[in-house]
Parts: C-alpha cells; structure tokens; sequence
C-alpha cells in the first residue's frame, strides 16, 4: 500500500475539519479571544489618550487624569496580552498533542503494507513536523490575526472620525498590496508543500542510515551515505531559497509600504496642521493608528503564508489518516482446533504470486516443519498466519472457523513468534520479557518464563540483573541471548501457536545448545511450525513441507521425504552426510 502522491491543492475546509475532530476546549478558546479583543481595545484607546496629551501639552497644560487613562491602557493591554498568549500556548499544545495522538494511534494500526512501502522517518514526519506546523499558526497567528482585524477595523473607523480625509488616501493602498500578496500566497502554498515532502523523504532516509549504521560502517558506505544525505541538503536548500525569495519580495514590500504610507500622512498632515486645519494630537492619533493598520496588515500577510504551510501538512495528515486501518473487531470465542491452509493463493501487491493453492494442516498441539529453497513461500506463511496480509484467494482456518473472523487482538495474543534475529526494544531485560503481554507480570513469573528459556543464568550476571538496559534494538546482548530474551517472551504468552522461523541459525554451537534446550521448553504442548534451513533442527517433526516457488512438493515424515523426494534427499545429503544407499535399500 504505497503512499499516492497528490496535487498540491490548498484545502481550507480540511484544516478546521481537522481542528473540529479534536475536543476543542470552546470556554477557553472565547477566554482567549476575549482577552485578545481587550488588549486589542486597549490600543486602539491609547492614540486617543495620546492625542489629548500632545493636545493639552501644546496648549494650556497636561491633565494628569489623562496620564493615569493611558497609563491605566498600557497596563491592561500588557496584561491581558500576556494571559491571552499563556493561554493560546495552552490550546495550540493541547491540540497537537491530541492530532499526535490520533495520528500515533493510526499508525500504530495500518497493515503491514503500508510500512513495507513507506519509510519510517518520513510517517515520523508527520506526526512530529507536520503537527508543529499547525500548531505554529493557531499559537503564533490565528488569535493575532482575528485580532488584527479588529485593530484594522477598528483603527479604520475612528480615523474616517478623525480625519476622512487622510484616512482614503491610507486605504487607498491596501487593494494594491493584496493584488501583490494573494499570487504570492499561492506560490508558497506549493513551495512549502515541496519543502513538507522533501523534509520527510531526508528524515526517512536518516533513519534508515542510523537505524543500519553498524552495516553502513562495515561495508565503508560512508561515502555513498554522504552523498545521498548532501543530495538531500541540497533539495532542502534548493527549496528553502525558494520560500526565501518569495518571503525577500513580501517583507520589503510591505516595509515600503508602511514608509510610503508614513511619508505621506507626515507631509500631508503637516501641511494641514500649518494650515489650522489639523491639531497636532490629531496628527500624532493618526499617525498610530496607521501602525495598528499597516502592523496587523504586515502580521496577516505572515499568517496568510504560514496557513498555506499549515494547508500542505494538512492535506499530508489526512492522507495519512484516510488511508485503511487493520480490522480489529471480530469473533472473541475460544481458538482451538487443527490450523489449515485451504487452497490459499498470495502476492504483495498484485506481483508474481508468493503462494499458489497452498493446501496443508496442522494437528492441534503437533509439530510441522517447512524446508526448502529460500524465496519458496515460508516467511510469507508465516506472515499470513499472523494477519499481516490476507490470502488473495483461499482460507486460513482454526478448528474450521476463518482466522479472519477472529478479534485480531486476542488472535494476535495467541500466537507466539521467534525468528533468527528476534527484535529487542531499547529498555531493561525485564521490560523486554513482558512485552507485549497485556496484563501485570510479577517477578516470579518472569523469573520463571526466563529459567525455562535457560536466560536466567546470564541475565543474574548481568550488572543490574533485570533491570540491565538491553542498549538500542539490544545491542549490549549477543545473539544467542537476544534469543532466549524472546522464548522467554514468548513462554510468558503462553501462546496456543508457536512460529520459528530460523531460530538458532545464526548462533554459535554453545548458544545453540541453550537455545534448542528452551525451545524444547517452549514447544510442550503446542501447536508449532517452524521454518529451517538446518534440516538437523528439525527431522523430529510430526511432519515436513518442502516449498519451493510458492507450492508444496512434497510433504511427510523425515524418513518418508528421503525415500520420496529428490530435492529433500540432496539437502539432506548436503547437511546430514547421510549414506543415501543403505537408506534406499
């Protein structure tokens, strides 16, 4: 399921559909625009305030009830501005952490799929990048710019009481600017979507590099890492001089805008305060209420692009969240029963088919192996027994009812998987053991489940015991410890299905010895299959399948495949030296 590119198209609608999915605190949100329009009152009250001064000061003296008014103005703006910012802080957090959390949540729940086709960093980068991106603008300019419009509507109408005259020619430039402004926009909308997508792609491939970097380091792919990495600056770069340049024609334009319009009130209020026919507090009002206009103006032209940001990583979240989740709900009845695979066909994403009518069964509590080439099907058996993908055709059955028809959670929970590199969480030994299994584990049961995968011995060695940290994906154990971690995992399942897959092939023989020893612990009573290369794993099988291409050749017990099956024979020759010619007579 691999990501589809879309068009970079500005979206309003989807960023307050996106804000309305979270549970807005509405109280605190008219707190908060309450307070904005008092502080935004406050400075529309103070040019007045100061209009009478300057008045009074080139007249017959000051009134200090005025100085107390302005005074009194001052004090409420900074007031109530502060608590208004506090308190829009508070709900641009509020609101990111819910997208995060629904994000995460979402995430958490695609198919299989979905990460095979997409890189880690870039999904990260959109819970982390861009939700920050819309927390910017509802923190830093959406309260700004309601309240901006206010202080320009506001500053409009007192000015046309003041002066009408002054006041047209002001207003007079602000149709121009916007004819300028609204192209621009537009190219930054798609500059900043551009800069969104290339962002994601260099986080996935950092993550990629640092999450292999002892193979990167092994294999001197240093060099060749730079250069992808330097690639990626560069589209950064490239893109980011991009947003530049549109930014380099709307800050000084709006600069000369603001001085032009300075200019001419200056002169022109000059004249007309030679002239009787302008008081010099007017003037000074007028003057102030020009920069309530042309400030607001100048923070809505910065809105105005960070909302276009704020589009761009809308349109990628709700992508995000549209695309298909696992289906969870289903049957939550007992699991038991022989598990089958009826005539089940299978590809990844309509390709060459993996599988072809796969038919076979697996006694409750017995033991079946499949062997054969690699590329044959095995892992994606197994893959299919877990629900990381469905059959193209055909079913998957436990005691004849559809695996498909079961709660995926509580299937899930049921099913027990060690493989040859099993995963280790950054965190303590401990932790690493009751991963996963749902429910409070007391020390004795860990204790336990970790003597039966015989871990127990190296981890009382260890410097904290089960309170060791295990280093990033276990690196501070080796790997024959890393695989008794997880039978031991597993054992504190208690799973009714048990899947290896390759369990001891990369062990040395000692560890091997102690890994077959817990798996032999973990079998009992189990239904099991497992996958080997290493035909001496697992001639004791109740029965074995050879795959190869995607169809089972053949199938029965170690003795009957030698007797039967050409390709079983010369792997077992290759691997067991056995004397092929006494077995045949």
């Amino acid at each position: 399921m691999s990501e589809v590119k879309v068009e970079p198209k500005a979206n309003w609608r989807s960023f307050f559909v996106l804000l309305k999915s979270e549970k807005l605190p509405i109280g605190m949100i008219v707190f908060v625009i309450g307070l904005s329009l008092l502080e935004t009152g406050a400075a529309l009250i103070v040019p007045l305030f100061t209009k009478g001064l300057v008045d009074q000061m080139s007249g017959s003296g000051i009134e200090t009830g005025v100085i107390i008014l302005l005074l009194a103005a001052f004090i409420i703006q900074t007031a109530a501005g502060g608590f208004s910012f506090y308190f829009l802080m508070y709900i641009g957090e509020n609101l990111v952490a819910g997208i995060r959390r629904k994000l995460w949540d979402h995430v958490l729940r695609l198919p299989v799929s979905f990460f095979d086709a997409n890189q880690s960093g870039e999904t990260l980068s959109r819970i982390t990048q861009d939700t920050n991106t819309i927390k910017t603008v509802i923190t830093n300019h959406l309260v700004t710019f309601i309240s901006g419009i206010v202080s320009i509507i506001g500053s409009i109408i007192i000015l046309f009481m003041l002066d009408w005259r002054m006041t047209s020619i002001m207003l007079g430039i602000i149709p121009i600017s916007l004819l300028i402004l609204m192209p621009l926009g537009r190219k930054m909308y798609k500059v900043s979507r551009s800069t969104q997508d290339e962002m994601a792609s260099f986080s996935g491939n950092l993550g990629r590099v640092l999450s292999e970097i002892r193979l990167v380091k092994s294999y001197n792919g240093e060099a060749l890492e730079k250069e992808k990495g330097f690639s990626g600056v560069g589209q950064l770069f490239h893109f980011g001089l991009k947003e530049a340049r549109i930014q380099a024609v709307i800050s000084p334009f709006m600069t000369t805008i603001m001085m032009m319009i300075l200019v001419i009130l200056i002169g022109y209020g000059g004249i007309r305060v030679a002239s009787g026919a302008l008081t010099a507090g007017t003037l000074v009002a007028i003057i102030i209420y020009m920069f309530q206009i042309v400030v607001p103006f100048s923070q809505m032209a910065s809105f105005f692009t960070a909302f276009q940001k704020a589009l761009g990583a809308t349109d990628r979240i709700q992508h995000l969240l549209n695309l298909e989740q696992e289906s969870y709900a289903g049957n939550e009845g007992v699991m038991h029963g022989d598990l089958t695979f009826d005539q089940v066909v299978f590809s990844y994403e309509h390709s060459k088919p993996i599988l072809t009518s796969v038919s076979f069964t697996v006694p409750a509590t017995s033991t079946i192996a499949l062997v054969g080439p690699s590329g044959g099907g095995k892992t994606t058996i197994f893959s299919l027994i877990e629900r990381f993908y469905q059959p193209d055709s055909g079913n998957v059955t436990i005691g004849g009812v559809k695996i498909s028809d079961f709660d995926l959670s509580l299937w899930r929970s049921q099913i027990g998987y060690v493989s040859q590199d099993s995963p280790v969480m950054t965190g303590t030994v401990r932790d690493n053991i009751c991963y996963g299994v749902g429910r409070d584990i007391t020390d004795e049961e860990v204790r336990n489940a970790a003597s039966m995968a015989n871990a127990d011995r190296f981890i009382e060695k260890l410097p904290n015991s089960y309170d060791t940290e295990v280093g990033e994906r276990g690196v501070m154990l080796s790997g024959g410890q890393r695989q008794r971690i997880a039978i031991a995992r597993a054992i504190l399942r208690d799973p009714r299905i048990l899947l290896l897959d390759e369990a001891t092939s990369n062990l040395d023989s000692e560890s091997e010895q102690l890994v077959q020893y817990a798996i032999k612990n973990l079998m009992k009573g189990r239904t099991t299959l497992i996958i080997a290369h290493r035909l001496s794993t697992v001639i004791e099988a109740d029965q074995l399948l050879v795959l190869e291409e995607g169809r089972i050749t053949g199938r029965g017990t170690h003795r009957q495949l030698l007797e039967s099956h050409d390709l079983y024979k010369k792997l077992a020759s290759q691997q067991l030296q056995l004397d092929l010619a006494s077995v045949e007579e």
